[in-house]
């Protein structure tokens, strides 16, 4: 079957797919995989992802490579962050095998939804782990839902590789300084929702928040992890409130592969002034180019992208990693599973 769908004017959203793949976990343990049509979930409205935010998940992308085959990118990195994930929230890990083997199975279930070479559009993977058992009293489940779901999704920078504005306020913390900030856990995207829409009402992209304790450090900016270039080294925040992004991870190493320094460490705000590039760097975009920064509450703009335009040595590990996910250099690190191999 055949479809028709405009591949580059998609939206990074949810387009309806033809299958999603479940796995229940009870009575002690992981049942068999089951093939679904339906996008609904009948759960108990006790259960305990919807009372006491039980419920972690991943992001990734499959594409189709320059040579015709389908790459799923990191795939064993997002099973072993999920497993963490879950581990913090007092959740059942999912087996990396049970991940690995529904993760394929849902892109075979889905091939064709996966977008074409060369449209600037993936297929976006959404595993998620929920809690399944009903509880009135504040405890773990001893029930889980695991279900991955597919989505294609166009290309993020749609009117081409550019920079974007970004700012910092101190009115809003994303995570407490001992919370579940390294999880990937629906509650803290929920608390960076009011500072994120208060910030693109005064027309930037996204917050960069601070470190939760003392607001001196740089600490994620939104829902992606922050880098900048200075004096030619790579650095980037380090921190234990901050998601441990496999798309910055990804990107730390190629820098390496090219004799780029780099350093995790804390970042002061005052900082900003004296960098040459910087981007915010997800699964979404790989690395969004940030053209300045706006401390708000403090009255001052760090203008990071003079010209700007994106910066040479993001760029470059921009386009280093896109090559590797499409097929287009040798993955010489082993990132990619190739469907069918």
């Amino acid at each position: 079957m055949e479809t028709n769908l405009d591949w580059a004017s998609l939206p990074f959203g949810y387009v309806p797919t033809d299958y999603n793949v479940r796995c229940t976990y009870r009575d002690g343990k992981w049942g068999d995989i089951e093939v679904s049509q339906s996008e609904t979930i009948n759960m108990h409205m006790a259960a305990t992802c919807l009372h006491y935010g039980q419920e972690v998940f991943e992001g990734l992308k499959a594409f189709r490579g320059k040579d015709g085959k389908i790459r799923i990118f990191r795939l064993k990195e997002n099973a072993k962050r999920i497993r963490s994930s879950a581990e913090g929230l007092v959740m059942e890990p999912i087996p990396e095998d049970l991940f690995l083997k529904m993760c394929v199975m849902a892109v075979k279930l889905n091939e064709r939804f996966v977008p074409p070479y060369g449209s600037g559009a993936s297929l976006y993977l959404r595993p998620l782990e929920i809690g399944m058992t009903p509880r009135v009293g504040v405890s773990p489940a001893s029930e889980y839902m695991f279900i991955i779901f597919v989505s294609p999704v166009g290309p993020y920078f749609k009117s081409g590789f550019g920079t974007t504005s970004i700012c910092i306020t101190r009115d809003y913390d994303r995570v407490a300084p001992k919370g579940t900030g390294r999880f990937k856990t629906g509650g803290n995207y929920a608390a960076s929702l009011k500072a994120g829409m208060t910030a693109k009402d005064k027309g930037y992209s996204a917050v960069l928040f601070l470190d939760p304790r003392e607001k001196k450090y740089l600490d994620e900016c939104g829902p992606a992890n922050f880098f900048a270039i200075k004096n030619g080294v790579y650095i980037t925040p380090a921190s234990d409130s901050i998601l441990p992004s496999i798309t910055n991870m990804s990107l730390q190493q190629l820098a390496k592969d090219m004799g780029i320094p780099v350093e995790a460490r804390h970042i002061p705000v005052e900082e900003l002034a004296e960098v040459d590039e910087a981007a915010a760097c997800g699964t979404a975009a790989v690395a969004s180019p940030i053209g300045y920064i706006d401390d708000l509450d403090k009255n001052v703009r760090y203008v990071i992208a003079k010209d700007g335009k994106p910066g040479p040595i993001t760029t470059k590990l921009y386009n280093a990693l896109r090559a590797i996910q499409l097929g287009e250099v040798e993955d010489i690190h082993g990132w990619n599973h190739v469907m069918g191999i």
